[in-house]
C-alpha cells in the first residue's frame, strides 16, 4: 500500500487541493484493480490515447461514457448462448468498469476497437481565452526629480 502525505505541497501552493485530492483518490481506487490492463500514451503535443485489453468483447459489449472530467469504460457481455462446455477458460470475460480522470479541456474524439483492443483517442483543445498571452509592458516617462537647491 503506498500513502503519500501532501500536506508540505499545500504551504507552497494556491488552488491545487483539488489535484491533490484526486492524486490520492487514484492511488487509493486503482491499488487492487488489475483488470482490464490498459496503456496511457501521449500523441503528440495535445493527443493522448487510452488502449484498453477486451478480449472477447465486441463493440456492443463496451460502453464509453465521458462526463466533465470523468470518462467510464465499462464493459459486459451479454449472454450469447453458447454451447459446450470448458475444460480451462482462462480468457477473462467478466464485466468490468474502468474510471479515468480528464485534465480539463480534454476530450473524446474517437473510439475503436481492433484485435481485442479498445483505443480511445482523446484530444486537449484549451480555448483561446485559456492560452498563455504574453502582456506588453509599457514604458512610463516619468520626470527627473532635481535635487532642492
Amino acid at each position: 500500500m503506498r500513502a503519500f502525505d501532501f500536506s508540505p505541497l499545500f504551504r507552497s501552493t494556491v488552488g491545487f487541493d483539488r489535484v491533490f485530492q484526486l492524486l490520492d483518490a487514484m492511488s487509493n481506487e486503482n491499488a487492487g484493480n488489475g483488470y482490464p490492463p490498459y496503456n496511457i500514451e501521449k500523441q503528440g503535443e495535445n493527443g493522448y490515447r487510452i488502449t484498453v485489453a477486451v478480449a472477447g468483447f465486441t463493440d456492443k459489449d463496451i460502453e464509453i461514457v465521458q462526463q466533465e472530467n470523468a470518462l467510464r469504460v465499462a464493459g459486459k457481455i451479454a449472454d450469447r448462448g453458447e454451447v459446450g462446455s470448458y475444460l480451462h477458460r482462462g480468457i477473462a470475460a467478466r464485466a468490468f468498469e474502468r474510471r479515468f480522470e480528464l485534465a480539463d479541456h480534454v476530450r473524446v474524439t474517437n473510439a475503436a476497437l481492433q484485435n481485442g483492443l479498445l483505443h480511445i483517442d482523446l484530444v486537449r483543445e484549451v480555448p483561446e481565452e485559456k492560452k498563455p498571452r504574453v502582456i506588453p509592458v509599457a514604458t512610463v516617462n516619468r520626470p527627473v526629480l532635481q535635487a532642492a537647491e
